[in-house]
């Protein structure tokens, strides 16, 4: 099963959109058997979960900490972690430079923007991204690479509304490419999309996609 979502999931994707496979909550034995069948990037949510998995699996996995990140625990992935998808703050960023820097890494990050309609959810707005990105230009951090962005869509089944948050990050994402990071080649990509609804990312320009449940089940 796991197999064949895989390779279907991968022929809608094409060649230009990264597969994401989200394993929190899924034990190693189906992490193995997606590695088997050549997926080799995995995303978690959870700090210990992650380092927990990265002892107990191939080394040549490139894993993505996609869940919110607490400053006092990025010295933990920051050994190992190839991309961190949710930087909402100056002082998280000011870590994981710190910790990069003393691990002799650099870690590519996405800022995380806010799009959807519920308060729980994680992300800056516009503005407070910019803050953030003039703060770094001033203050310049080698050991962090800002490869773009991500978002979240609002949990609902009403299309039009994902859709639309899905377009605004697009929008985002090309306001910030021109302003800030035009001589920043490296500045490439929009993580948006999960299960429910990344066919309408992709339809928005995503480059990264971010898939659990269709692939190992719903989670327990």
């Amino acid at each position: 099963m796991i197999e064949s979502k895989i390779a279907e999931i991968l022929e809608q994707l094409g060649n230009k959109v990264k597969l994401i496979a989200v394993s929190k909550n899924n034990p190693p034995a189906k992490i193995t058997e997606a590695y088997a069948a050549g997926q080799k990037v995995f995303g978690e949510n959870k700090v210990q979960e992650l380092c927990t998995k990265y002892e107990a699996l191939p080394k040549d996995i490139e894993w993505h900490l996609i869940g919110h990140l607490q400053k006092n625990k990025v010295k933990y992935i920051a050994p190992f972690v190839a991309c961190i998808h949710s930087v909402d703050s100056i002082a998280l960023l000011e870590t994981i430079q710190k910790e990069a820097h003393k691990n002799n890494r650099i870690i590519q990050v996405l800022l995380q923007l806010k799009v959807a309609q519920e308060e729980h959810k994680f992300g800056m707005s516009l503005d407070e991204a910019e803050h953030l990105i003039m703060h770094l230009q001033s203050n310049p951090m080698p050991n962090i690479s800002v490869a773009g962005i991500m978002g979240m869509s609002t949990n609902t089944e009403n299309e039009e509304i994902i859709n639309q948050e899905f377009k605004t990050l697009r929008t985002n994402f090309e306001f910030l490419k021109k302003t800030h990071f035009a001589q920043h080649p490296e500045f490439t990509e929009i993580s948006m999309g999960m299960s429910n609804d990344y066919p309408i990312a992709i339809a928005n320009g995503s480059t990264m996609v971010r898939i659990g449940s269709l692939i190992f089940g719903e989670r327990s």
